[in-house]
């Protein structure tokens, strides 16, 4: 008989995202073990294993997870009868406050190139597109030179990702401004920009 999921399945496993991410951030990839894992998340090794067959695997969770999630929030916080500027505004905000306490998940994403296999970097791959097509399209309205005559909308929309992507790096909550005040300041920089770029 096939046994059923607990009630909690879905709690704990993402329990065991965020402590696996945690642990590899701070140590590495090559370096955790599922049995550190297990100890962080404050789960048996077995049970650890029941969740993911491998580290490998719970590394792919850990960011097809994250990016589907993501990718959710995006999309629920676009408005898309609104004027592109403020729609970029708003998905630019919604990006930052996703990646507010998923430092970690960040990172494994980051480095976790070479431990996914093709098929998981394909399915990876597809979400991020996804993502950035909601973005390029929007930057495309507010100046649709930039996919004329020089193939510039991938450029200046990597460009703003750059600018989110790395707030990771330096950004404090306790710092001189606030995550909605950079989001401001990223989208003033790019709205600004995507006007002179020709």
């Amino acid at each position: 008989m096939a046994r059923t999921r607990a009630i909690d399945f879905e709690e704990k496993q993402r329990g065991i995202l965020s402590s696996a991410a945690a642990v590899f951030a701070e140590i590495g990839m090559e370096k955790a073990s599922m049995a550190m894992i297990a100890s962080r998340s404050n789960v048996s090794k077995a049970l650890l294993y029941h969740y993911y067959p491998s580290k490998d695997a719970l590394i792919f969770d850990i960011i097809r997870t994250h990016l589907v999630e993501l990718d959710s929030a995006i999309e629920a916080a676009d408005q898309p009868d609104a004027e592109p500027e403020k729609r970029l505004r708003l998905l630019v905000r919604q990006m930052l406050e996703s990646y507010r306490d998923a430092d970690d998940h960040h990172k494994v994403q980051l480095n976790a190139s070479g431990t996914l296999s093709a098929e998981q970097i394909t399915e990876i791959q597809s979400i991020e597109r996804r993502i950035v097509k909601r973005f390029s399209n929007i930057i495309r309205d507010i100046n649709p030179d930039l996919s004329r005559e020089r193939p510039l909308l991938m450029p200046v929309t990597m460009s703003l990702f750059g600018m989110m992507n790395w707030v990771y790096m330096w950004f404090r909550p306790d710092g001189p401004i606030s995550r909605d005040e950079y989001a401001d300041i990223a989208t003033t920089l790019v709205l600004e920009g995507v006007k002179a770029v020709r």
